[in-house]
């Protein structure tokens, strides 16, 4: 085997060295098939948690599955949390409940949380036993609110002060706890004698005032509330609005439970731009651990819904058959309309569910972005029109058939422009999730006005 320190020097190192990454990454799939635990941890050692994640993650289901019964120590609190979700599901499976309660012990509620939630209920109530008191009280407050909501998320451990301490008392407090303060914390929180928040103070702001001043007089109004029970996308939405660093979570009488760190709220930003993006291909995401049946399992659905509006597109098609057999030229360029008028309705459909998902598409703006898509896809229809109109009149050397197509380009673009706006907008009107159906819709809908625009005109002009 490879000495570890040829393979691995420093974290940045091994980012911008894809060889390294992909010999260490064989090394330690080496030492898991060869049950060689004390190599796979001198490949690992000293190496950030997120590095050591990441190279668990590239590994098969079942060397991960042998890595975690061989060396459990390597699954630290730190490593689990940062493992991908499908990942650490698996991985947990395969440790024992008492080392993932010590491994807990060294994360703060939240990250404590984000590990149990993928354990199964036998396991999670062996894990549950195992932690301390305490922790299990944090534990099953935070399991008792629905996943993807701020209660999930939320960190219990903060940093409150009554308005009425000074920033040396503030400062003081802080030292005196110690280890009972957050890892980590941007700001502290101004209770009232209600213990509800009434202002934040920045820790950079509060190192640099004196003593003797007033939290009351440096503090920042309250500019949001959260409750335990608020999506977690709408209180992503809330930090990205207001530039937020963290925020605090209230309870059902309002007073202060816990808080929302702005770290916390990046991976869900990120989490629910992915799930837009796969959503609108019709997929879910493919962990490195999914199976074929998986995957197949969650695709076929889509596929079969797209084969029901193909089948759909082909009898407008079999409607001009006679058209098509007399004129070839037909046959030749509908496929260029059907695909012109499929990626201008993606273009929009991609910019409206990404706008209502950012909330800048409102009822109140939505007339405007409406106009604004069928005016841009009008205006593109004219600009390929003339293109498409030259080339098909001197291809077959007929102009009256490169009007035809240039008049179904214009047509075809600005249905398709208006279909990538009014589709996403009309199902989630109904109520339904636009980024998961709409994509389907829009393409039915610019294959059928393609195919029938171009060849009713074809027929009703060349024949």
């Amino acid at each position: 085997m490879a000495d570890p320190a040829e393979l691995y020097e420093e974290p940045a190192e091994r980012a911008d060295d894809p060889d390294a990454h992909h010999r260490l990454v064989q090394e330690l799939s080496g030492a898991a098939s060869d049950q060689d635990a004390s190599y796979a941890r001198e490949l690992l050692l000293e190496m950030h948690p997120a590095d050591i994640a990441d190279l668990i993650e590239q590994l098969a289901w079942e060397q991960q599955d042998q890595l975690a019964r061989l060396a459990p120590d390597l699954f630290t609190g730190d490593v689990l949390a940062e493992l991908a979700v499908d990942t650490r599901g698996d991985v947990v499976d395969a440790l024992d409940p008492v080392h993932i309660a010590e491994a807990l012990a060294d994360l703060d509620s939240d990250d404590m949380t984000l590990v149990v939630e993928e354990l199964d209920d036998e396991k999670r109530a062996a894990v549950l036993a195992a932690v301390s008191a305490e922790d299990r009280q944090y534990l099953e407050r935070s399991l008792a609110f629905e996943e993807e909501t701020a209660g999930r998320l939320m960190q219990r451990e903060f940093v409150a002060a009554p308005q009425f301490w000074t920033v040396g008392d503030t400062i003081d407090h802080m030292r005196m706890a110690g280890e009972d303060l957050p890892d980590l914390f941007f700001e502290v929180f101004v209770i009232d004698e209600g213990f509800k928040p009434i202002g934040a103070v920045p820790v950079s702001k509060l190192m640099r005032s004196q003593r003797a001043v007033p939290l009351s007089e440096i503090m920042d109004p309250t500019k949001i509330i959260i409750r335990p029970e608020d999506d977690q996308e709408d209180a992503a939405y809330l930090f990205e609005k207001y530039h937020l660093i963290s925020a605090p979570v209230v309870d059902d009488d309002g007073r202060l439970a816990g808080m929302l760190t702005v770290d916390d709220i990046v991976d869900v930003i990120q989490e629910e731009n992915k799930e837009d993006m796969l959503a609108l291909a019709g997929v879910n995401d493919a962990g490195q651990s999914d199976t074929v049946f998986s995957s197949v399992k969650a695709r076929a659905p889509w596929l079969l819904v797209n084969l029901g509006t193909a089948v759909f597109a082909s009898a407008i098609i079999a409607l001009f058959d006679e058209a098509i057999t007399q004129l070839v030229a037909l046959a030749v360029l509908m496929p260029i309309v059907a695909s012109m008028g499929g990626n201008a309705g993606t273009q929009s459909l991609a910019v409206a569910v990404r706008s209502i998902a950012s909330r800048d598409l409102t009822m109140s703006n939505s007339m405007r972005v409406i106009w604004r898509e069928l005016a841009a896809g009008a205006v593109n229809g004219v600009i390929f029109a003339i293109v498409m109109g030259i080339v098909a009149g001197l291809w077959f050397q007929d102009w009256a058939l490169g009007g035809v197509i240039a008049i179904s380009m214009v047509i075809t673009l600005a249905c398709a422009g208006l279909a990538g706006i009014l589709v996403p907008l009309g199902l989630r009107r109904m109520g339904a999730d636009p980024a998961v159906a709409s994509s389907v819709f829009v393409t039915t809908v610019t294959d059928v006005v393609g195919f029938f625009v171009f060849l009713g005109l074809g027929a009703l002009v060349l024949l």
